[in-house]
């Protein structure tokens, strides 16, 4: 069965990167057990990344990004799934080595798909997408190294962005005492409407100077950031505390101490998405269509805009640049 589509697909002349919504058929797509209907998309730092004429997150060209998609079964030549269901499929090579989520059809490798929860709609789905499974991660492994409500305050690093609006959603959503901490003093407001305790500058992480170890201030961190705001964290801890790094918008370097390692008892706890096992990772699919999923109010603050293929261009620039809050998804099917 052969159908014509409509893709925003990436094209390179020149070392110049261009994305535009072409027409393509199901015989352009690349190899893979499951052909699926895509309902919906989003964005996240890595497909606005692989938008940028310097990019190092794709390879080869043309490419269709979108890390993300979930939708329904059209074909399957995996028992696993039939033609009807809905399902999710993120990360691997999706969007990057393997064509993406920004296409009314995508076929993928059997192994990277996992059916849609129940509990979530296929729109909640990409709400939530790498950036609230990222989130939901960070959360799951921090509780898994001793975190309870009772412990203290959790601070939230970058937490206006995807991973970060929706760890204090969902930190809160499960009484955690959230500290948010935001480069943007006009995003007060939102923050502390997704439950945000108190919200604090980036300066009142990192001012500028790593200690060894200064006054205890956190139990637990969500660090989206990494660079020297991570190595500032380390440092303010409490015993036995940890921090989720998953990030690197602050950098790739860590200038820190073993100090707080060998006196406070500190984790630090790296978080991968990218190739995190199937079996554990519909573990944690389960936990956001749960007891980590906020109310529905709550998301329809996270969720910043919707929009369809033909505003991708226009849109993906403005994660780089800094001007995104909270998540902003791609309905890809619209009949």
């Amino acid at each position: 069965m052969t159908k014509t589509f409509k893709a925003y697909q990436l094209t390179k002349e020149n070392e110049t990167v261009t994305g535009a919504v072409t027409t393509l058929t199901t015989n352009d797509l690349p190899e893979g057990e499951v052909l699926i209907k895509v309902h919906y998309s989003s964005i996240n730092y890595k497909d606005a990344m692989a938008n940028t004429n310097n990019s190092v997150i794709v390879k080869n060209y043309p490419q269709i990004p979108g890390i993300d998609l979930v939708g329904e079964v059209v074909e399957s030549a995996d028992d696993q799934f039939e033609e009807g269901d809905h399902v999710i499929a993120t990360s691997y090579g999706i969007g990057v080595t393997h064509d993406g989520g920004y296409s009314e059809y995508a076929r993928v490798g059997s192994e990277w798909v996992l059916p849609l929860p129940n509990g979530l709609s296929m729109k909640d789905a990409m709400l939530f997408g790498t950036a609230g499974f990222t989130a939901a991660l960070s959360i799951d492994r921090l509780e898994k190294n001793g975190l309870t409500p009772e412990k203290g305050q959790v601070l939230v690093t970058g937490a206006t962005g995807g991973v970060g609006s929706i760890a204090v959603a969902m930190l809160a959503h499960k009484r955690y005492n959230v500290v948010a901490s935001t480069g943007k003093s006009e995003a007060t407001d939102f923050l502390k409407k997704l439950g945000a305790k108190e919200v604090i500058s980036r300066e009142a992480v990192f001012d500028g100077e790593v200690k060894a170890v200064a006054k205890p201030q956190w139990a637990a961190a969500v660090d989206p950031v990494g660079g020297k705001t991570l190595a500032s964290i380390l440092g303010k801890l409490h015993y036995d505390g940890g921090v989720a790094v998953s990030g690197l918008t602050g950098g790739v370097e860590v200038p820190t101490f073993v100090y707080p390692f060998i006196l406070r008892g500190i984790s630090l706890i790296g978080i991968d998405s990218v190739n995190f096992p199937m079996n554990r990772r519909k573990e944690i699919w389960d936990r956001v269509a749960t007891d980590l999923k906020p109310s529905k109010d709550i998301l329809e603050i996270i969720l910043n805009k919707e929009i369809g293929l033909e505003q991708l261009a226009d849109e993906l620039p403005n994660l780089i640049a800094g001007k995104a809050l909270g998540r902003t998804i791609v309905k890809v099917v619209t009949k």
